[in-house]
This record gives C-alpha cells, sequence and structure tokens, in this order.
C-alpha cells in the first residue's frame, strides 16, 4: 500500500512538472520574440543609448505599482476560481463514492496526508495573492512577494490536472478496499494505542468491506464485490498468521465490542465463548461472509461460489497455523452456507459449496486435525440426508461423491479417519420411504460403487465387500443399470462446462475391470460379468 501512494505521488510530480516545463517553454518562447524584436520609441532610444538596451531577466521582474496592482487583483481572482473548482470536484466526487461503496471513503480522503497538502496550499495560495494585492502602493512595490505569488499561483493552475487524477486514483474501488484492509490489519497488529479503539476500529472496517460488497451486490457491479470479499479473506488468513504474537487482552470483548450489533444479537454466554476461544475477530469476518452469502444467494451465484472459496481459504490459513478454534468456526459457517442453499434449493450453488467443503476436508485428513475430517464426513451425511429429504437428488449424489473422495484420500494417507468417513457414506443412503426417494438414491449406489473399485485397484478388497454387503439387498436390475450406467462413460471429462471439471461417474481402464469384480459379488450378476482380478 505505501509503494501504491508513492507511485501515485511521484505520477502527481511528473505531471505538474511536464505541464510547468510546457507553459515555461510557450510563455518564455513568445516572450524572447517579442524582446528580440523589441523596437523602442524616440524617448526610449535615448535613454537607451545612455543606460543600455535593458537585460531579458531585468524587464521580466521589474514592476511598476500600476501594473502590479492590476495584475495582483487579477491573480487573486484567478486562485479563488482554482480553488472553487478544485474544492467543487473533489466534493462531489468524494460524495459520490461515499454513497456508492462506503461512507469511510470521506473520512479516509481527508486523513489522507496528499489531499491536506494540496487542498492546504490552493487555500494559502488564495490568501497570498489577496494580501499581496493590497501590499503594493505607489512608494513600495514588494518585488519579491510579487514574484511569490506569481510562482504560487502558476503552482496553483498547474497542480489542478495532476491532482484531480490523484483524487480518481485515490477514490478507485480496488484502492479503497485494500486502504481499508490495511488499516485493519495495521489495527489489528500494533500494540500501540487503546486497544478498545483498536478492536472498534477493526470492526469497522470489516463493516465497511461488507457495505462495500452488499452495495456492489445491490447495483450487480462484480467485480467491486469480489474485490471487497478477497480483502475480507485477505484479512483474516493474514491475522491468523500473526494472531499469536497478540497481547492476550487482544481477544477480550470489552464493552465497546458488545454494543456492536452483531454481538447485541448474541447472547452473553455466546460472547464469552467467542473471548475464551480468541475468535471474535473471524467469526465477525465469516458473519460478514454470511450476509453477503444470504444477499447473493439466488441473485449472484458466482458471489456465493466466491464466499465459499475465500472461506475454504480461511480455513486452511487456520490449518496452516494449527487454530483449531478458527477451522471449527469455518466448518460452522460451511454448514450454516448448506442449510441456506438447501432452504432455498439452489442446487447448483450447493454443488459449488460442497466441492469447496470436501477440499478443505481433504486438507485435514491424515494430518494433527484429522479428526476434523470424520465430523465433515458427517456433515456430508447429515446435509445429503437432508437434501433427500427435500427432493434434491441431485445434492444427496454430490454429497455421496465428495463423500467417497474423501474415503480415498483417507485411505491413500492411511488416516484414522478413513473407516469413520466410509460408515458415513454408506449411511447416506439409509432406507428410503417411497419409490420416488428409492429411486433418487441410485446416485449414492453409483458413488459407492464407484469407490468399491478404488479400494480394489488399491488393495483393499475388504472396504469393497463392506460396500457390496451394505448393498445386498438392492434389485437386480437397479445393480444391473448402474453398472452399465458406469461402463458407459468414456470421458472424464463433462460434455457442458462445470466448475469441477471433472464427469462423476467416469472410471479408467483398470477401475471399470475392478467393477466386474465388483459387481460379480452379487448372485444375480455373477454370470454376466467376467473378473479380470480373480477374486470372486
Amino acid at each position: 500500500m505505501d509503494a501504491t501512494k508513492r507511485k501515485s505521488r511521484t505520477s502527481l510530480i511528473w505531471v505538474g512538472g511536464a505541464l510547468a516545463l510546457a507553459a515555461a517553454v510557450v510563455f518564455l518562447g513568445f516572450y524572447l520574440v517579442d524582446y528580440l524584436a523589441w523596437s523602442p520609441g524616440t524617448e526610449a532610444l535615448r535613454d537607451l543609448r545612455l543606460a543600455g538596451k535593458p537585460s531579458l531577466l531585468h524587464e521580466l521582474f521589474t514592476y511598476d505599482p500600476d501594473t502590479a496592482q492590476n495584475a495582483l487583483g487579477n491573480l487573486a481572482q484567478v486562485i479563488a476560481a482554482v480553488l472553487g473548482i478544485v474544492i467543487t470536484v473533489v466534493s462531489i466526487v468524494v460524495q459520490l463514492a461515499a454513497t456508492r461503496y462506503t461512507p469511510r471513503v470521506a473520512e479516509m480522503f481527508f486523513r489522507d496526508r496528499t489531499n491536506l497538502l494540496l487542498l492546504g496550499f490552493f487555500i494559502v495560495a488564495g490568501i497570498d495573492a489577496v494580501w499581496v494585492s493590497l501590499s503594493v502602493s505607489r512608494w513600495f512595490v514588494p518585488q519579491v512577494s510579487i514574484t511569490a505569488t506569481l510562482v504560487l499561483v502558476t503552482l496553483s493552475v498547474l497542480l489542478m490536472v495532476p491532482y484531480f487524477a490523484y483524487v480518481f486514483d485515490f477514490l478507485d474501488p480496488e484502492k479503497v478496499v485494500a486502504r481499508i484492509q490495511e488499516q485493519a490489519l495495521a489495527s489489528s497488529q500494533s500494540g500501540e494505542g487503546d486497544l478498545g479503539a483498536r478492536q472498534e476500529r477493526v470492526l469497522q472496517s470489516i463493516e465497511q468491506l461488507t457495505d462495500v460488497a452488499m452495495n456492489a451486490i445491490a447495483q450487480r457491479d462484480k467485480l467491486i464485490a469480489q474485490g471487497a470479499v478477497d480483502a475480507l479473506k485477505e484479512l483474516a488468513a493474514r491475522y491468523l498468521s500473526h494472531k499469536r504474537a497478540a497481547e492476550p487482552a487482544w481477544f477480550d470483548i470489552g464493552e465497546r465490542l458488545r454494543q456492536n450489533p452483531d454481538f447485541v444479537s448474541m447472547s452473553p454466554e455466546s460472547v464469552d465463548d467467542l473471548a475464551r476461544r480468541a475468535v471474535w475477530l473471524e467469526w465477525k469476518v465469516l458473519r460478514q461472509y454470511q450476509a453477503i452469502y444470504n444477499e447473493s444467494l439466488g441473485e449472484l451465484p458466482d458471489m456465493n461460489y466466491l464466499l465459499a472459496i475465500d472461506t475454504r481459504y480461511i480455513g486452511e490459513a487456520a490449518l496452516g497455523v494449527g487454530d483449531e478454534q478458527a477451522l471449527r468456526l469455518v466448518v460452522k459457517f460451511f454448514n450454516t452456507y448448506l442449510r441456506s442453499t438447501l432452504n432455498e434449493r439452489q442446487i447448483r450453488v450447493a454443488y459449488n459449496v460442497l466441492n469447496q467443503y470436501r477440499l478443505l476436508g481433504e486438507r485435514m485428513i491424515g494430518g494433527p486435525h484429522d479428526g476434523f475430517a470424520i465430523e465433515v464426513a458427517g456433515h456430508f451425511r447429515y446435509y445429503g440426508q437432508l437434501a433427500h429429504g427435500l427432493g434434491l437428488a441431485f445434492v444427496t449424489e454430490t454429497c455421496a461423491y465428495d463423500l467417497a473422495a474423501l474415503c480415498e484420500v483417507a485411505y491413500e494417507r492411511k488416516a484414522p479417519s478413513h473407516d469413520k468417513a466410509l460408515a458415513a457414506l454408506l449411511d447416506l443412503d439409509r432406507k428410503a420411504e417411497t419409490d420416488e426417494q428409492e429411486t433418487m438414491l441410485r446416485g449414492v449406489r453409483k458413488a459407492q460403487a464407484k469407490l468399491a473399485t478404488y479400494y480394489l485397484v488399491n488393495g483393499n478388497e475388504p472396504g469393497a465387500r463392506q460396500i457390496a454387503q451394505d448393498m445386498v439387498e438392492e434389485p437386480a436390475s437397479r445393480l444391473r443399470s448402474i453398472r452399465d450406467e458406469l461402463l458407459r462413460v468414456e470421458s472424464k471429462d463433462f460434455w457442458e462446462v462445470i466448475d469441477r471439471g471433472t464427469n462423476f461417474d467416469y472410471l479408467d481402464a483398470d477401475r471399470k475391470r475392478a467393477l466386474g469384480v465388483f459387481f460379480g459379488w452379487f448372485p444375480a450378476l455373477r454370470s454376466e460379468f467376467s473378473s479380470g482380478f480373480g477374486a470372486g
């Protein structure tokens, strides 16, 4: 951020310098032509013979009282006009930006040193021009003051264009978002100043970024909304990286924080729990994500996908530093996203959110937080069954394939969570109550059969037989149709553009051969499929 400011100020200087040079070349060029072509009258010639022709600089910087008074009056009017134009343009632009993005824009604008210095310069130059115009008398002409005033007025006019460029650059939405994020990080990292004020500044910054996202969503401006959401993610991830260095008092939630609307709505016990677990800042960020998620649901699904991705990034940041409480919070908000999505019956959004949730679960498997992977598997089973009850068959099928993917990763890493993940997958297709629901569970059986082929190819026949035992009561016609559907898929890429990029039902040649082994274990199909594995 400091580099950006330096670049903007350097550009301001270069533009102003270029304009000053151009103005000087134009003026001095024409003035020199006039000076060289000057042909004085008779009296002037007599004086020149006595004193010689005056130098160019002498003529340029010598003022007589009448000319100086008239010129200085005009200079005062010029600088007043410049100041009026600058204030008018700046006030309109800043107000528009504050209305469109966040009220914090005006506050940041008037705290910026460059803005204060330049506005102050215009005001000082205007006052100086007025005062100098009144200081000229018939007996005294302040040559230095007049020259300095000319310089100030010239600079004022020259700086208008580069300053407007700086203002528009300063109010660029991406830079406004980045500036708010940096201020929040600075407040969270600095150990100086009042602790409550620092906490309050961080909360305000988080809410300001949320305002930017919400306003952009209302205007369907995805680029700005995405920038604000990404800034919240970056804030949380960078905060987690230095969180351990924070003073213990930082994690307390005092009276000033408790007055925040998001904390006021919670029970005192819940607020105390956030303080005890040292996750109030992460909770605040994710709570804003939830608000943006609900605002976007059904209107801007791309924002829902981005929120799921960024929530995963925050979870991975928590994993990277071993922050178990922050990770648990991320899992809770993923569950909240899924609940809202299923309530609104947004199948495609659920499909993409589950993908990000599964990727986070895969990162947990086999490591110090392997137990969390078991919880994630349980949540997949729960929301898969919930979707089944709501008639959202595709979501249930997606949960099944994601659970199968977790089982594959857990088996590959020899993780303790494997058995529980497999149990969650096998429990996903609990007994249906109607024929329609029974038909909906075919996708779950396909995911289980596909996992069985992975087990057979990788030497885990007991796992494959456990799946077969769970499917033993399936009608032969359904088993046969599942087998044939999996065999017919020839391409790993789906024939439409999808976010995951792969076809759920694709099996390579080895796993297709293993499919014959698996279905050969069912008496009704044994004679229909030969085995290449000899595991009958």
